[in-house]
């Protein structure tokens, strides 16, 4: 454990040492914000956030692929990952040190909507166990999405073509139990393979515990997902440390 809090504070401490993290959280607040409230919020006259988590999955896409280009990409454009390898720590502890300071950094960040929470508070009577379960929802998104770009992160050098993959994997994800897909992909397949690409889906298990059903099957998509993502990132790093 002393080699994955090692790895975990010295990765969360570096987002906060570079501009990075500030333009990220202001870009991130910013568009939340606007596209929260753009479209009629307050003419609806309707208490709740259901705005904000219908657009985070799209805003997420292109967000935390940003966020985690850098966590292994950077270090091999430095050469500080051959370093990293010679520490008395093992790559599955760097893995997931530096995956779980990216998370927490995000985490924060989706913290620091409290004032739309405050606001909608104000306006009238919210359901506070639906939001509490569309902000868990956000959270576990969040992590699935960074797994994927630890991924793409992990098998490129160039941090643009890191951020590109993760962008197009995460995007495919989303878009796969859009509705708009499903009724596409049901003229040419049958009903089963379809309720399979939707499953397969980010936005199917998002929007079922945004809904405030917390299903395992729902959960344990997400768990599965981030193991899966970062154990594929781990086995890369190995290979490239036997290397």
């Amino acid at each position: 454990m002393q080699g994955f809090w090692a790895v975990f504070k010295r990765e969360f401490k570096s987002y906060f040492t570079t501009p990075l993290a500030y333009v990220f959280l202001v870009v991130f607040l910013f568009f939340s914000g606007y596209l929260t409230f753009k479209d009629g919020f307050f003419e609806a006259r309707q208490a709740d956030m259901a705005m904000f988590f219908a657009n985070i999955p799209l805003l997420f896409v292109f967000l935390v692929p940003a966020a985690a280009m850098r966590l292994w990409a950077e270090e091999k454009k430095t050469g500080s990952i051959e370093l990293l390898f010679t520490l008395p720590i093992t790559v599955r502890q760097a893995v997931l040190g530096k995956f779980f300071a990216a998370w927490l950094f995000l985490v924060v960040a989706i913290a620091l909507t409290f004032p739309m929470v405050v606001t909608v508070r104000y306006l009238g009577k919210p359901d506070m166990g639906l939001m509490a379960a569309g902000y868990l929802a956000t959270i576990l998104m969040a992590g699935g999405f960074l797994a994927v770009g630890c991924f793409f992160s992990a098998i490129s050098n160039n941090q643009v073509i890191s951020f590109v993959l993760s962008v197009v994997a995460c995007a495919v994800l989303v878009f796969a139990g859009m509705p708009s897909t499903m009724n596409y992909l049901s003229s040419f397949l049958p009903a089963g393979a379809v309720n399979t690409v939707s499953m397969m889906s980010f936005q199917e298990h998002f929007d079922s515990i945004q809904r405030g059903v917390l299903a395992f099957r729902d959960i344990s998509y997400f768990v599965i997902l981030i193991a899966g993502w970062t154990a594929a990132c781990g086995m890369v790093l190995d290979e490239r440390r036997a290397g």
